[in-house]
């Protein structure tokens, strides 16, 4: 099955062109940052409190109400699960207010919770989620590779061939232990062998 892109109505950044080969869910000002670019969405979603323009007839629309429990970027990820999609990227989803951005960040570890794969991106930042697994990540040049526990408790944390290596270390949600590390080698390779990571390359 293809992946599927979400297009948050956060800040707005270059939408990926992963776009032509994934199924696109455009989340309310999402919709506007997609025609901007040219992205013809396969869903428009929203409760339509940051758009307020004419919407396409021939693309399928689902209304929100302005009353929900769940972000529209969160909603969006829950129906593109029941419709059997496992890979996921969003973008134009940081930057901006600070509690949709860690409601995003929220929304990649539903969908990790959830045996699917998710990460969230712009040209400074890449942010994905790691439960009990191993990951390993290209040197980007100019980024720094952050580490921090989503659990309470991240046991049996190894990070390899960077400038402040761990093994079997154990990271807690109220300590910042791994922030701001840097490649040494051509690959890093974080584990974590019980927990759930946040894993963030920022550029610096």
């Amino acid at each position: 099955m293809k992946p599927c892109l979400i297009i948050s109505g956060g800040q707005p950044s270059p939408i990926p062109e992963t776009c032509k080969t994934s199924y696109v869910i455009a989340c309310d000002q999402g919709f506007a940052y997609a025609m901007d670019q040219g992205v013809r969405p396969d869903l428009i979603i929203g409760d339509f409190d940051s758009y307020s323009g004419p919407l396409p007839t021939d693309i399928e629309i689902l209304r929100l109400p302005s009353e929900k429990d769940d972000t529209d970027t969160m909603t969006a990820l829950k129906i593109a699960l029941e419709r059997g999609f496992r890979q996921f990227e969003i973008c134009c989803a940081l930057g901006g207010r600070l509690d949709h951005l860690y409601a995003n960040l929220q929304t990649m570890a539903y969908a990790a919770s959830h045996g699917a794969s998710c990460f969230i991106s712009d040209p400074d930042n890449w942010a994905a989620i790691l439960t009990n697994d191993s990951i390993t990540l290209p040197r980007r040049e100019g980024f720094s590779l952050s580490v921090f526990s989503v659990s309470d408790l991240s046991q049996g944390v190894s990070l390899k061939g960077v400038k402040y290596p761990l093994t079997h270390a154990s990271f807690s949600s109220s300590v910042p232990l791994g922030v701001s590390n840097e490649w040494t080698a051509e690959e890093a390779v974080i584990t974590v062998e019980k927990g759930t990571l946040l894993l963030i390359l920022s550029r610096l």
